[in-house]
């Protein structure tokens, strides 16, 4: 299409002629569970590697301009998140999708998911069936099945079964600054988690003291990511709280 053949959302023929339209990225930005969850849908054809893994190692040594793009200011924000849907590599699945957040490149999340699972659904991007469409999701951190209710298009509800969780500390010690010593677990659900207590801490889950915890669960995570070894047993490549 010519360029002076152009119409979209009130810019002028002029002004989009006028634009640098190479490196254009469409995504659409949802929510689950009160998380924000961009969603790359075109724009980014494929990432190197054999696996969701491999893409997702690619990503952040090579291509972290993408997630900086995308997390960052003007077009994002403190709170979001970001996920690349790509080919996927597992025979088994029907898309791949690889995690952006503000630090790190999580192999699983569920919120995450449910945002990946309703853009795949809604924009038409997979064979849907109602009332129920089943998905097979290829994640660095492994194959995720998934269930989507859906009524007219719209997807109601998601749920997916995770890779297998299990804990790889129980009832540690820590040393944290300012709070002293902590018990804490650290289990694998997708992605390592430290989980302490607050009663012990002083602290409530409320929405008044919600700057507390979240300044305490900081600080408990970097205790536990210098103090405690955490690896996963099937891939040594995936460590750290």
């Amino acid at each position: 299409m010519d360029s002076s053949e152009i119409k979209a959302e009130g810019w002028t023929t002029m002004e989009l002629s006028a634009m640098n339209l190479s490196n254009m990225i469409q995504a659409i930005d949802l929510h689950a569970c009160g998380e924000p969850g961009r969603v790359i849908v075109g724009g980014v054809l494929d990432v190197p590697g054999q696996t969701m893994f491999d893409k997702m190692r690619y990503l952040a040594t090579e291509a972290d301009d993408l997630r900086l793009r995308m997390l960052r200011e003007p077009r994002g924000y403190p709170a979001a998140n970001c996920n690349l849907v790509l080919p996927p590599t597992h025979p088994e699945a029907d898309a791949g999708f690889v995690i952006m957040e503000q630090v790190e490149y999580p192999p699983m999340s569920g919120t995450n998911t449910i945002c990946v699972v309703t853009a795949l659904i809604e924009t038409g991007m997979v064979p849907v069936q109602e009332p129920v469409t089943r998905l097979k999701l290829d994640t660095p951190a492994g194959l995720i099945a998934v269930e989507a209710s859906v009524d007219a298009g719209k997807v109601k509800q998601v749920t997916f079964e995770n890779v297998p969780a299990f804990a790889v500390h129980l009832d540690v010690p820590i040393e944290v600054p300012e709070l002293g010593t902590v018990m804490v677990d650290v289990a694998w659900g997708g992605m390592f988690y430290v989980i302490a207590e607050t009663e012990p801490l002083g602290l409530e889950l409320t929405p008044q003291r919600a700057g507390e915890v979240a300044r305490a669960g900081e600080m408990i995570k970097a205790a536990a990511q210098a103090q405690l070894e955490c690896v996963h047993p099937d891939n040594p490549e995936v460590s750290g709280v």
